[in-house]
């Protein structure tokens, strides 16, 4: 277990050594929030669907989660090719302690992006229900959880970084667009709607908007009911994988 613990707070180390990727993690979720927000609002409150900020907040939040978590996966990828992930796997720990803890400390940096984009938001005006912040702190580490075992996962069948970019280009962008984090699912048609469904961010962004805004889509004890589902089996198969890398 204490390997779980040093591969952890190693990760998080590693991360805020590097304060230009903490810049540019939040560049993209404040430039969302602002030229949606402030651009499609008027549109959106005309429509009749009210303040299109209290909307697209969640989303941008679990839109943060996202890129954080899964693209940490590519450290795995470069720590392969300079040797630093071959240090780690001869040592006598087994390779699930080194994966659990890779795996916490990306999530624990994702989620805190999360809360971040959270604060970011309240300064331009999101106004969510604070009674259910830990409801929403739970949707946060579920997804951050997910989403790090998933890139994890892919990490360990790909030996270049450039293969696992495009694939994620592939994956990141459409998951992300078809998640309901920037439209309605209430308004859009029945064929998006199934495939919205079948994606696993729909569920964190249906989530969060159920925490803090009270409206959410399919509930959020389906919400929680799917994330924690698809975590668990997620965390499985990436540890399965990683058990089998080479080097």
């Amino acid at each position: 277990m204490r390997a779980i613990y040093v591969l952890w707070i190693r990760q998080i180390k590693r991360y805020f050594r590097s304060k230009s990727r903490i810049i540019g993690a939040l560049g993209q979720p404040l430039l969302f929030m602002v030229a949606f927000g402030f651009g499609f609002g008027p549109i959106f409150q005309k429509a009749g669907q009210g303040n299109y900020l209290d909307f697209l907040a969640p989303g941008i939040i679990a839109q943060s989660i996202l890129f954080t978590a899964i693209f940490s996966g590519i450290e795995l990828i470069w720590d392969r090719q300079f040797g630093f992930l071959k240090e780690t796997l001869v040592a006598p720990v087994p390779r699930l302690h080194i994966m659990i803890g890779r795996t916490l400390g990306g999530a624990t940096i994702a989620a805190m992006q999360g809360v971040i984009v959270l604060c970011l938001a309240l300064l331009l005006g999101f106004r969510p229900s604070l009674a259910s912040i830990p409801a929403a702190i739970l949707i946060m580490a579920l997804t951050a959880i997910l989403f790090t075992a998933l890139g994890t996962a892919i990490a360990s069948l790909l030996q270049d970084p450039h293969g696992f970019q495009l694939i994620m280009n592939f994956l990141v962008m459409p998951m992300f667009f078809l998640s309901g984090a920037i439209f309605p699912l209430s308004s859009a048609p029945d064929i998006l709607v199934k495939i919205s469904s079948l994606n696993p961010l729909t569920y964190c962004v249906d989530g969060l908007r159920a925490a803090l805004t009270g409206s959410g889509h399919f509930g959020i004890i389906l919400d929680l009911a799917v994330l924690s589902v698809l975590t668990a089996a997620t965390l499985g198969i990436g540890s399965y994988l990683f058990s089998r890398m080479e080097l």
